[in-house]
């Protein structure tokens, strides 16, 4: 049997159709492979970080001070446990001798200090209660 030139022209689009979707499906199958995907993500991820380090630089360009204040307080933060111990330590270097350098040695002295102080003046309270008496008996 022969085939009018109508159906061999039929036949052979769909050759070709069948061959572009073919072609199309593999291409498909290789974009999705997670290999394929985890890379474009990584370059994309890359762009972006560069495009922010970019905009970092510019922004440092434009106001050093400002961007050294922040970065100065940040490290300061950061850092404020060491800070502190350094200020102790200067502080005990520059205290005298005399005065304790230890803090159970400071605190027991402190707590002999207030076993040797005078009583509290009591003529300061007595007229406040004398008010309250006379109120009530009133």
């Amino acid at each position: 049997m022969t085939d009018t030139p109508k159906i061999v022209a039929a036949r052979i689009e769909v050759a070709r159709t069948r061959a572009a979707m073919l072609d199309t499906t593999r291409e498909l199958q290789a974009r999705l492979q997670p290999k394929t995907l985890a890379n474009e993500a990584w370059e994309k991820a890359k762009d972006k970080g560069a495009d922010l380090a970019e905009g970092a630089v510019d922004a440092v360009a434009k106001r050093p001070l400002a961007v050294g204040g922040v970065v100065a307080a940040i490290a300061m933060y950061l850092a404020r446990e060491p800070l502190k111990r350094a200020t102790v330590r200067f502080y005990d270097v520059m205290t005298p001798l005399l005065e304790p350098r230890t803090k159970a040695v400071a605190l027991k002295e402190k707590k002999a200090a207030k076993s040797t102080r005078p009583p509290a003046k009591r003529s300061a309270r007595a007229p406040r209660r004398a008010a309250q008496k006379k109120t009530e008996n009133a």
